[in-house]
Formats: structure tokens, sequence, C-alpha cells
């Protein structure tokens, strides 16, 4: 098979913000739900979901030219197993990852890259500590898709997370700033001895009570409500932070860290789900995962991905010594301390 020249391959990686949108329009449209039961013609599609038949037709055939859907000679379209995760409330599903990245208020930011990249700023995000409290406050629809989006996105890592790491050994698991609970919840089920509490900002606590309850867990996970910059819950062996340092830069993330500290009894451990780069990058997947979630990182909040080094020096300045990093089979490492 002849190689693709560098041009086309360029010109490939161009095409990344289309896929995005053809994705997300797909999302929207809940094409995948309506494929559920069967294959459909795209002008079955179009009068279901309210669009345009022929533009509707357009769109599919795209994404059947990625895999997210098949085509027949009948002009029915029908799911695969791509496809299926844009399915809602089913599980694995990343309808609510996919509608967050191609969402005008993702998609705007994403637009001021050169700004961030010229000024190393910023340009939308939770650039001071009460901004996820005033994004809830003023964009309840934008906090929403965020909460689902960071839901989805745990739930496609929190098996590979549960096998990784052995968390039988403790008694109480405190999940700071855990979002509506879906990766304690999976640690929870694995480990029946183990009890656990939710920690976030009130109205993501208050979103969290039915997945919690539906899952069986109200016994065994209590919710507690507050600010992570003020203090954290104490009574836990061990403390968990899914993507919450890497939103911050160094100062807030120590505020974070310290916090956890104080909460946390001698022979505590602290735990880092986070993204860790390469100290040399390569051209696999999973690392190009982390360099560009750096990125967003840099648009979004004001925080950025760290490497190994980094963690360990961040840790130092917050009273903990690193112990280890365990990695994956995703992008995600398990990053351990303890009080030094």
């Amino acid at each position: 098979m002849p190689t693709r020249s560098p041009a086309l391959v360029l010109l490939d990686l161009l095409n990344g913000y289309r896929v995005t949108q053809a994705l997300y329009v797909a999302a929207r449209l809940g094409i995948a739900d309506r494929l559920a039961t069967g294959p459909k013609t795209s002008g079955e599609l179009a009068r279901a979901s309210g669009a345009h038949a022929g533009a509707l037709r357009r769109l599919l055939r795209a994404l059947v030219s990625f895999g997210v859907f098949a085509e027949d000679a009948g002009d029915r379209f029908a799911l695969t197993e791509l496809g299926a995760l844009l399915r809602d409330n089913v599980p694995g599903s990343l309808r609510a990852g996919v509608i967050f990245y191609g969402d005008p208020r993702h998609w705007k930011a994403w637009s001021k890259l050169e700004e961030s990249v010229s000024s190393g700023e910023t340009v939308w995000g939770p650039r001071a500590a009460h901004a996820f409290f005033e994004m809830n406050a003023k964009d309840p629809e934008g906090a929403a898709i965020f909460n689902a989006a960071m839901t989805a996105f745990t739930s496609a890592v929190d098996a590979a997370v549960v096998a990784a790491y052995d968390f039988s050994r403790f008694a109480t698991l405190v999940d700071v700033g855990g979002g509506q609970g879906a990766l304690i919840s999976s640690i929870l089920r694995a480990n029946p001895d183990l009890r656990g509490v939710l920690f976030d900002i009130p109205p993501v606590v208050e979103g969290a009570r039915a997945r919690v309850a539906g899952a069986g867990l109200t016994d065994r996970l209590q919710l507690v409500a507050g600010d992570v910059f003020t203090s954290v819950p104490p009574g836990g062996d061990a403390y968990l932070l899914k993507w919450v340092i890497h939103d911050w830069d160094d100062d807030q993330s120590l505020t974070i860290l310290r916090n956890c500290h104080r909460a946390m009894p001698a022979d505590g451990r602290l735990l880092l789900a986070e993204r860790v780069v390469p100290e040399r990058i390569d051209q696999t997947a999973d690392t190009q995962s982390i360099v560009l979630a750096d990125l967003n990182m840099l648009v979004l909040t004001g925080g950025h991905e760290r490497t190994a080094t980094e963690y360990g020096v961040l840790l130092d300045r917050a009273g903990f010594t690193l112990t280890r990093i365990v990695p994956t089979p995703t992008p995600l490492s398990m990053i351990e301390a303890k009080r030094a």
C-alpha cells in the first residue's frame, strides 16, 4: 500500500475539527439512539430528528467513512461499535462528552488558542478559586454539559483505574472534586468493604444524589458539599483527586493539596488520577491525547498537565512524598503520595 505523502498527512490532521463537529451534530440529533432498533434510511432519520434529509445523508456518509456508522446498498444506515457509544444513557456512552467537545462554549474557546499561546493566559475558564461556583450560577446549562461530560469521560477509564490500583487496603476513600460520583462508585462496587465520601461543590453534589442512589450505594457513600479551596472532609485514610490538579496553576494546586494534607492521618495516602506528560514526546495516540489535553488546560482553565518530575516537585512543596506512579491502559495514571 502506498505511503501517504507528508502533504496528505498534514491535510488529514487539518480535518480534525470537521470530524468533531460532525460527531457533535450526530450526537445532538440523537442519531445513534434512533438506530438502536435497527437500520434506517436517511429519510426516516431525517423525519424523526427534524433534519433536512439530503443534508443528513451527507453527514451520515461522512461518518460512515470514519467507521461511526455503516451503510448498505439500500441507503440504510446502521450502528457500528463506535457509533453505539453515541447512544444516550447506556453503559459506556460518550454522547455527553461529544456534546461537550462540540458545544459552542468549548468550540469558541479553542478558536482563541493563538491568543493563549501569545499571552500565556487562558481565554476562558476557572482562573480563580471560585470559578466553578460562578459557572454553575451564571451558566447552569454549560455546567450541566460539563458535569455530564466529566461523568462520560470518567466512565471510559474507571474500569482501568479500578483494575490497576488496589483500593482494598483502605477503609474510607474521600473523592475530592469527584463530580457526579462515577469513579468512586466503580471503586466501591469493586471493593465491597470500602466506604466512601464524595466531595464537590453544592450543585454538583445535589446532581449526584440520584446517580448514587441508582447505584445502590447510599449506605456506603456519603455526599458532602463544600469548597476545596477552604477545606476537605476529614476521616479518610486515602484522598482521591481525579482530573482536579491539572485544572489549576501551581499556587492554586498547592492550596488544594495542603488542604488534603491537613485532613488526612499521618499514614494516609494521596491519590491523583491524572495524565502524566512523558519527559520526551513520542507519536503514540496516548501521548497525543495527553499533550492535546495540556493545550486544553492552557485555553480553558489556566492549569496544565505535568510530567512525573513536575508532580514530584509540586507534591514535595505540599508536604507529600511521591511514592509511585501506576500506569493504566489509558492515558490516565495513578499518582500515589504519602505525607512527608
